[in-house]
C-alpha cells in the first residue's frame, strides 16, 4: 500500500471524523463538499474533533481509560510521547484542505473514500462525475453504512477498484475499519484499503462477502429500529428507553444516545428509503415522521448541540 494522498467527500459525522483521523496519521487530506455552505458546516465539526483529540490525549497522561485505540497502539506513553501526539493533532487540522472542486479532489489522489448522505441517487450522480476526473491509479471506497458497492459499482468506472470500507462512530476510540468488496474487486486493492485502514489506527475486519449493514450494524440497527418503535408509537420516553437499556445490559450509551452520535438526517434517509415509510400510518412511515419533526426544529444530533438530548 503506497497511498498518500487521500480525498473524502463528505463532511457530515464520520466524512469528518474519517478526514481527522487519516491527517492525524500523517496523509495528505483534501475533504470535498457540495457548496461553500458545506464548507461552513464542516469546518466547526473539524474544530471540534481538533478539542477532543487534544483534551483525550490530555487525559491520557493521569487517567489509563482514557485511552483511545486509535491515537496510539501503544497503552503506556510518556508525557513527551503524547505532546508529540498532541502536535500531530495541530498539524492535521491545519494541514487538511477543503474544497468543492471535482478537479481539485481527484488531482493526484491515490484513494478516495465516499462518505455523502445514504441517498443512492445522489451517490450514483457523484461517482458517474467523478469518473471524469479521478486519475487511473485512484482507488475508491464507500463508507456508505446500509448500501451494497455492487449496487454502485457500475457507475465508478472502475468497478475493480471499488469496495466499502466502513468506519463506527468516534472513529479515534471505537476503531474499527470493516473493509467488503464485491464480487468484481480485485483482491490486490481490496488488500491495500485494509492496509491503510491499519495505516490510520483502525483493526481492520475483513468481510467474506458482502453483506447488508456489516458486521457492526448488522448488530446494531436492529437495536436502534427498536428504539424508534418504541417512541414513535409512544410505548415510551427517550429517557426511559435509554436508562431501561443502559442499566439492563451495562452498556455505556442507550440507543438514543447512540442515534445523536450518528446524527438523525442520517437515521431518517435510511428509514426513508423503505417505500412503506410514505404512508404516515405504518410503522416506518411513524418513525420517519418522528425523525422529521426533530430534524425540521434543527435537532440533528450531537453535532448541532441538539438532538433527542442536549448538548449545549
Amino acid at each position: 500500500m503506497n497511498f498518500r494522498k487521500v480525498t473524502i467527500a463528505g463532511g457530515g459525522v464520520l466524512g469528518s471524523q474519517i478526514a481527522f483521523q487519516t491527517a492525524f496519521k500523517g496523509f495528505d487530506v483534501t475533504v470535498w463538499l457540495r457548496s461553500e455552505g458545506s464548507i461552513g458546516r464542516t469546518q466547526p465539526k473539524l474544530e471540534r474533533l481538533k478539542n477532543i483529540y487534544l483534551a483525550t490525549l490530555e487525559a491520557m497522561k493521569t487517567n489509563p481509560l482514557a485511552y483511545a485505540g486509535g491515537l496510539s497502539d501503544k497503552k503506556d506513553l510518556t508525557d513527551e510521547e503524547i505532546d508529540a501526539l498532541k502536535a500531530q493533532v495541530e498539524k492535521a487540522y491545519a494541514g487538511m484542505k477543503l474544497t468543492t472542486s471535482y478537479e481539485e479532489a481527484a488531482a493526484d489522489c491515490d484513494l478516495l473514500i465516499e462518505s455523502i448522505a445514504e441517498n443512492p441517487e445522489e451517490k450514483i450522480a457523484f461517482y458517474t462525475e467523478l469518473a471524469k476526473h479521478l486519475p487511473e491509479k485512484t482507488v475508491l471506497a464507500t463508507n456508505s453504512s446500509t448500501l451494497l458497492p455492487s449496487a454502485f459499482a457500475q457507475y465508478t468506472g472502475r468497478p475493480e477498484k471499488y469496495l466499502a470500507l466502513h468506519f463506527a462512530n468516534e472513529i479515534w476510540r471505537f476503531n474499527t475499519g470493516e473493509v467488503m468488496g464485491h464480487p468484481g474487486t480485485d483482491p490486490k486493492y481490496y488488500e491495500q484499503v485494509a492496509e491503510f485502514a491499519a495505516a490510520i489506527g483502525m483493526v481492520p475486519l475483513r468481510l467474506h462477502k458482502e453483506q447488508p449493514a456489516y458486521i457492526l450494524n448488522s448488530l446494531l440497527v436492529p437495536l436502534l429500529n427498536a428504539a424508534q418503535m418504541l417512541l414513535a408509537t409512544d410505548v415510551a420516553s427517550v429517557e426511559d428507553i435509554d436508562r431501561c437499556w443502559e442499566i439492563a445490559t451495562g452498556a455505556p450509551a442507550g440507543p438514543f444516545k447512540i442515534l445523536d452520535k450518528v446524527g438523525l438526517t442520517t437515521a431518517y434517509n435510511i428509514v426513508s428509503m423503505r417505500p412503506e415509510a410514505k404512508d404516515p400510518n405504518t410503522l416506518p412511515g411513524k418513525i420517519a415522521a418522528m425523525l422529521k419533526s426533530y430534524i425540521d426544529q434543527g435537532k440533528l444530533g450531537i453535532n448541532a448541540g441538539e438532538g433527542f438530548y442536549k448538548y449545549k
